[in-house]
Formats: structure tokens, sequence, C-alpha cells
């Protein structure tokens, strides 16, 4: 066994490794770029080594650096997670050269899957099911647009060296075809250094379904069960689970079995996963073969009772695997969520900044038999960077049976308290509310179906609403009754807290009676009493008791007379008020917004790529008039009218901030 091992990566997946590392008696070594000098994983490791500056390109994907630095340490073995060198052949040929073990698997495998091109025609060669498509190298656009029509709308465009989501594109229509084409390879180009892309056919209704499997070097291959991924947004996985709700025990033997197959054909050695598309009758079809740690491996690990990264190691050391396929029995359900740093309200725009408050929920075992994990590379206090992927956490949850599992995530998800940064969590628990998914009837467009118009936050219910401003209720009479036990007061004039106050959402009035009893307040809102039962303490940033018998875990702040509330994917501000006070506030005027249509803002912090127009230019709807670069992600910005420009406020190569002004029109 390996004595000391460097982890090529970053965040959450570097800390995750650092931890078996560590329970394995592995010392362990951390890389970091000038961004990341504070960051969770260099303290966690053993060891820290710089590579350069923040920029990816110039760090973490500089082989020469990795390379150096296991020479300074002695690290004999490096683990390089997912992203950055994971999949790249020229990587593992290097550490080899230098006698370094790569926790992966070998050049071959690497080299035959990792091109998805090769990869489908060892495949078909394997004798896995493909989905309809043309491989062959595409020149440019126009071929593009026609192979697009001869396989027929609609069409998947792909990077050939894609992953993430990145260089990925739909089209419908010619148009789409030729603009997805382009966008595609730009964004394979700058992501991946391999502008190639091919073009497949697009499954409708599908579901993305992927099994784990796990090889050694002595030939033993098996498969740990299969992952539902569908719910994903521009082709970025959100939430996933194991098992699927989908699969029949037949359909998952026939899906494991081809990707063994296919994991032999190539001699693949470790843990790998093999996506497949699966359409609406269980027929299914190979997309990719993943030839690394996956970021959803924990759910795996939570019904199969494995550890992935501890039986990569030990494969890497030359060990046989310890079970054999009988021996892989799935019990339970695990959910997995991925929380990120971007704004759901403002079409997903990744955030940046400095986390001022991090409290995940408590990790271990719940009343109930349920089970929280949370894998992090953030703290209180750690930023988040522009240069990488912004994911803040995985959390994770397991429980007997799904519908458990569910519930479990919700709770967590309520109780996931982040401040500083703008983040999903809001609309993870959204997913979790809709009756769609509860059941189970999942696709890869659940998420553009279910928020057709974009996520707004839920809307509330009454008898949500109810429970909700009886939480704001309580808790500011109890503020309101400590407020009146200040020092000093004239015997027999002590200041009385009153029992009637108005809680008052998006100016609507909703008078209430509030009396304080034993453990919490009984609240009466109109004809409806609710007994609000609750431990917390004036200060605490999370409630947790029960309202009308019903459990809740809400997180409130305070922000002078209003009361923030997040819960359940809703975020709702209630102005907790005297009645005389909400009669007053009935005569404020509204404050409206500037009127900003006449201006194009870039809608996220990113690099501004380019600018298709000129001042004095007409310009139609629809028509291209900047594309901005964020997370290496390209974002074409479009006209939404006609117009004339008057004035280019940016110029290409400007960095630019949320709300920038871009360009200004008459």
């Amino acid at each position: 066994m390996f004595s000391k091992i460097l982890i090529a990566n970053r965040g959450e997946i570097a800390c995750r490794v650092i931890k078996t590392a560590r329970r394995m008696g592995i010392k362990t070594v951390a890389v970091y770029s000038e961004a990341d000098a504070g960051a969770l994983h260099v303290q966690m490791a053993d060891e820290a080594v710089a590579i350069g500056p923040a920029p990816s390109a110039q760090s973490y994907l500089v082989v020469d650096r990795i390379v150096q630095a296991c020479l300074d340490t002695g690290a004999e073995a490096v683990h390089p997670g997912y992203g950055f060198l994971s999949e790249r052949a020229e990587f593992c040929e290097k550490l080899k050269a230098h006698g370094i073990a790569f926790i992966g698997p070998d050049v071959h495998a690497i080299g035959a899957m990792g091109d998805k091109i090769e990869s489908k025609k060892l495949a078909r060669e394997a004798g896995v099911s493909t989905v309809p498509g043309y491989l062959g190298v595409i020149k440019d656009d126009a071929e593009a647009v026609r192979i697009a029509r001869d396989i027929g709308y609609p069409v998947m465009i792909k990077a050939s060296a894609g992953g993430g989501g990145k260089g990925m594109r739909v089209a419908w229509n010619d148009a789409e075809a030729k603009d997805g084409f382009r966008s595609a390879t730009n964004e394979a180009r700058s992501s991946f250094a391999d502008d190639r892309v091919f073009i497949e056919k697009y499954i409708t209704e599908p579901r993305h379904i992927e099994i784990q499997v796990l090889a050694d070097a002595h030939g033993d291959c098996i498969y740990l069960g299969e992952r539902e991924c569908s719910i994903q947004r521009r082709h970025q996985k959100v939430i996933e689970e194991a098992p699927s709700p989908f699969l029949d025990e037949a359909t998952r033997r026939a899906m494991g079995e081809q990707a063994v197959a296919l994991a032999k054909a190539v001699q693949y050695r470790s843990a790998g996963t093999v996506e497949f598309i699966v359409d609406k009758d269980r027929n299914f079809y190979f997309l990719e073969m993943n030839t690394r740690l996956q970021v959803e491996h924990p759910v795996t690990e939570m019904v199969t009772g494995l550890d992935l990264v501890e039986l990569m190691i030990r494969v890497a050391a030359g060990e046989k695997l310890p079970i054999g396929q009988d021996d892989v029995k799935l019990n339970g359900w695990s959910i997995e969520s991925r929380v990120y740093a971007e704004d759901p309200t403002r079409n997903f725009l990744p955030a940046i900044g400095r986390v001022t408050r991090y409290r995940p929920p408590a990790e271990g075992e719940r009343a109930g038999g349920t089970i929280v994990r949370v894998d992090t590379g953030v703290y209180e206090g750690g930023e988040i960077s522009m240069y990488y992927d912004p994911m803040i956490a995985k959390l994770i949850t397991w429980g007997p049976d799904r519908a458990t599992a569910v519930q479990a995530m919700g709770e967590a998800l309520d109780a996931f308290q982040i401040r500083g940064v703008g983040h999903n969590i809001s609309f993870l628990n959204a997913i979790m509310e809709k009756g769609r998914f509860r059941e189970g009837r999942l696709t890869t467009n659940f998420i553009a179906e279910e928020f057709p118009e974009g996520f707004h936050g839920l809307a509330l219910e009454d008898e949500a609403l109810g429970r909700l401003l009886a939480v704001a209720l309580a808790c500011h009479r109890r503020m309101a009754e400590r407020d009146g036990l200040v020092s000093g007061q004239v015997p027999g004039h002590a200041r009385r807290t009153a029992d009637q106050w108005v809680a008052r959402v998006d100016r609507t009035n909703h008078p209430a009676t509030v009396r304080p009893v034993d453990g919490g307040a009984e609240v009466a809102l109109g004809e409806t009493v609710l007994p609000v039962r609750t431990g917390w303490e004036i200060g605490d940033t999370l409630w947790t008791g029960t309202v009308g018998g019903e459990p809740m875990t809400v997180q409130v702040e305070r922000r002078g007379v209003r009361w923030a509330l997040f819960h359940a994917g809703s975020e709702l501000t209630i102005e907790v008020l005297t009645p005389k006070a909400a009669a007053l506030a009935e005569l404020m005027p509204v404050k409206l917004p500037p009127d900003m249509s006449k201006f194009l803002l870039s809608p996220m912090p990113g690099l501004l790529v380019s600018v298709a127009v000129a001042e004095g230019e007409e310009v139609k709807a629809g028509q291209e008039l900047a594309v901005v670069e964020a997370m290496k992600m390209e974002n074409i910005l479009r006209a939404e009218s006609d117009g004339v420009v008057k004035k280019v406020h940016a110029e290409k190569g400007a960095s630019l901030a949320v709300d920038e002004k871009i360009i200004e029109f008459e």
C-alpha cells in the first residue's frame, strides 16, 4: 500500500479523497493555485504545494507542475479526482515514466474511452447498444447542418472530448444546428483544447441512467448498480439518486452486463462509469464512459456500503477486488443534491464572493433511520472564485426507501444555511416538493417542463403561508417581550407587550393575535388558531419546532421590523407591525425600480468575448449582440426587439460585473 499520495485536484473532491486516505493511514499532498492558497483541501492535507496562478490552464492543468510536485514530496501515487487531468492520457503517461502510480485506469482505457467518437465505435464492437448518429469529424457549420438533416431533427451536438455539460447543444432546426456547432466547437476548444464535435440523434423523453463499474488488474470486473441522473439543467446534473425508480431488475442486469463487457473490452482497471440514455420503453443506448470517479459517486456508496475511493486506491496498489458480483447488494435509497453558488431566479447565473455564513446540516444518523452526509470544500469565511466550478457542496441523504430519502433531503436543505453568495438551495427544495419528482416520473426535460418560465421561488399555498406567518409572528412577539425588559423602568409602569399584530406580505395585511404559552405561542390568524411549539432562542438563525402539530425547519433572519424566512423552496419577507403602524404603511407610496429597458446588461460576472454591433447600427429582434463567457461557458446575448444602438459601453476583453452596461439603445 502507498504511504503518500498526491491529490491533483481542488475543492470538495480533494477533501473527499483526503478523508479516505487519512482513514487508511496514507499521508496526503495537496496542490493549489494562487486563488486556493487558503482553501479547505490545503488545510486538510499533510503537505501542500503551490502550482501556479489562478487560471486552471496555468496551474491545475499543467502536467509538468503536478509531476514535479510528486517528485518534490515523494508521493508514490496520484488521485486525479474528476475534471482537470482525470481523463488526460498524457498525464497518466508522464506519471508512469517517473514511476508514480495513477489511481485510475491505464493509458489505453483513458484514450479509448476519453474520445466520445472512438468510444462509441468500441462500444458497438463490444455489443453495446448505441444511439444512431454520425461519428466522423465535422469540418464546418454547413456540414453540421447537412448531417443533422440526414439524421433527422432533433439532434445533439457534442464535443468529442467534452464533459460536465460543456460543448453540448440540442438543435431542432438548421439555424440551431449552425449556431450550436459554432458554440459547441468554441467551448470545446476553450475547455478541452480539442474542438472536434460529433452529432447524434436526440432521444425524446429520455432518462439519463449510468452504471458504476469497478475492475482490478487481475481481470475481475463488477457493476455496482445504477444511478438516476435525469434531473439536469443545460446537460449539467443537479440531483442524482440510487437506485433508479424506473429500472426493473432485468433492465438493470442487462445494462450492468453491457457496462462490464465494455470495461473488459478496454482492459479497464479502477472505478468507472458507463452512461446510458434510456427511453420511455426502457430501451437503453450507450452515451459515453467516464474513466474516473463521478461527482455523484456518494449515492452508490450509500446504497452499497462501499468506499469507492478506498477501492480505487487498493486496485491501483495492485490488490484484487475484495468482492464479486454476487456480493453486491443494494440497500435502501440515496439522493444527492448539488449545492451551487448561483442565482436560480436569474437564470442560474454563477455567483462569486465570500461565504459569510456556512452552516450545513449536521451529518450522521437521524431519527427515523435516515442518514445525512455533506461533501464540501467550502468553509465559513472562504471564497467562491470566478476561476472554477461554483460548487459549494454535495448534500446526500439515505433512507430505507425513496419517500423517506426524499423527505430527509427536504429537511436537510431547509437546515442548510449559506449567506454571502447566491445559492440554489431554494430551487433544490422546490424540486423535492414537486409531485412528479416524488412519484419518480423523471426525464432529462424535467426542469424545463416543471419550470418553463424559469425559477422565481415556490408559490405558497394558504396553509403553508399561514404556518410561516405564525413562525414570524411568534418570533417577533418573543423579541418584543425581550425589548420590554429594559432596566430602569418605574415600578408599576413596566412596558407591556401587545397581543395584537399585523403580518404584512407584499402589501397584504394579515391581522393576528399572538399569546405566549409554555414552549411557544398560540397564533390566531382569522378563524385559524395555530399552536407554535419550539426551543428557538433569540439570535438563532435556524428555527425548528412544530406549527399546528406539523414539524418544520425554517431559516429565520431579523431585518429591522422584517423577518426573512426560508423554507421548502420558498423565500418570504414578512413585516410584523402594530395595527397602527400597518395602517400608516398602507399610505406609503411604492418606489418603482429604474427603467433599464434600453440597456443590454451583463447577466453574469464574466468575460466579454465579443461585441457584434457598433454605435448607430440598426438591430433586429433575435440578432446576436454580444457573447459573455462565464465558468468556461459561452452565453450569446440577443436583441429582444428591433432598435438602434446609441452607445457601446464595454469593449471586447472587458471583465464584467452582474448588470454592468454593455450596450445602450436609443
